[in-house]
């Protein structure tokens, strides 16, 4: 018999809720995320749901996508999820034209993108993933450093040139800082990790950064590196460089603690979570449509406000009900409890606080086929 959409949804959570069980119990699934072969267990219901979904977005929920993707695929065997990383910029193109379901975004809709999809749907940001920004670095001998707002501002706008440099030695006093020259890397693609990272130093570094938030990097020249895995790339293939990318990726590479109030915040999910609850949301966004504005300069205790939140742009309404109900479905999983707890495992994203979890899953619930 087919499930009423009600009855998929109500499926998708007893199945949900099973994998967790199984899960707590011991796996052998080499994914770590509660992922079988694909196929139900005994006892499990299926979904009802079937066929192929494409998304396309940010790099820096891809960890977290391989996860979500496993474990949905491993509930609903007849569906096959596609996510295609081109980039936070790319990946809301791509949705705006059609091209895909639904996108992941690290920087929700602007004003202008939501006029430019109202000729497709009503279209609304769901936050679902939540991560630090590490400022990585890669210099012999040195694991980690303190790092103001301020003083990174200058490094990345080409201020400061050398690992020696008198600000970075204030803040690191006992650290053995050669004289090194200092290369720093951007991202060479649009992204929504850039634009959050270039939000921080606007809003934070008490001047020293003129520009304003943007996808782009808006300062001509330098290394680049496409993509969080580009960019990665090449920070560990120079010496004496630095850039910036979702702490999920950072890892042999040195990571900066960076100034909050008094103190040196490392990039980890509690500080991340920290500071997401110390920021607001949006105003003037339509029922449904979430939007965080991430507070750059608190000084909550415990707080890492260089964060990315981290979106999926979908529609209210979809043309079809089979594309809604897919989507709807994958969605759900992704800011169900267990979607969550698969991201902090896969990615060591900071899972979704209750209010902003509630308020995504009663988003998701609203979407719909014409």
């Amino acid at each position: 018999m087919k499930l009423s959409l009600h009855g998929r949804v109500g499926a998708v959570a007893l199945v949900g809720a099973l994998a967790l069980t199984l899960t707590a119990c011991g796996s052998d699934d080499p994914i770590g995320n509660g992922a079988t072969n694909g196929s139900p267990t005994e006892g499990e219901a299926p979904s009802g749901l079937s066929g192929e979904l494409s998304g396309a977005g940010a790099t820096s929920q891809e960890k977290a996508m391989d996860a979500w993707r496993a474990g949905f695929q491993s509930l609903n065997a007849d569906v096959s999820v596609n996510y295609d990383p081109v980039g936070s910029s790319g990946g809301r193109q791509q949705f705006i034209d059609g091209g895909v379901a639904w996108a992941g975004s690290d920087s929700a809709l602007k004003p202008e993108e939501i006029d430019a999809a109202a000729e497709r749907c009503e279209a609304i940001d769901i936050p679902v993933y939540i991560s630090p920004i590490a400022v990585v670095f890669n210099l012999e001998g040195v694991t980690s450093l303190n790092l103001s707002a301020e003083t990174i501002a200058n490094i990345f706008a080409g201020k400061i040139t050398s690992w020696d440099d008198a600000a970075i030695k204030a803040d690191n006093p006992d650290a053995e800082l050669p004289s090194t020259a200092i290369t720093p890397v951007h991202r060479s693609d649009g992204s929504g990790t850039t634009k959050n990272f270039t939000d921080y130093l606007n809003k934070a570094a008490g001047g020293a950064w003129a520009d304003e938030a943007a996808d782009d990097w808006p300062l001509e020249g330098g290394e680049s590196g496409n993509g969080t895995s580009g960019l990665i790339q090449a920070v560990q293939a120079g010496q004496g460089t630095i850039g910036y990318a979702d702490e999920s990726a950072a890892g042999s590479l040195g990571k900066v603690s960076i100034k909050v109030g008094d103190a040196f915040v490392a990039p980890t999910a509690e500080a991340a979570g920290a500071a997401l609850a110390a920021s607001p949301r949006e105003e003037d966004r339509a029922e449904h449509d979430i939007a965080i504005k991430v507070d750059r300069t608190t000084t909550a205790a415990g707080a890492y406000p260089l964060i990315l939140v981290s979106y999926a742009v979908a529609c209210l309404e979809y043309e079809d009900a089979e594309t809604a109900d897919l989507v709807k479905g994958f969605l759900g999983y992704m800011v169900s409890d267990e979607g969550q707890a698969a991201s902090q495992q896969a990615a060591g994203s900071a899972p979704l606080p209750a209010e902003l979890a509630a308020d995504a899953k009663a988003a998701v619930e609203a979407i719909a086929g014409a």
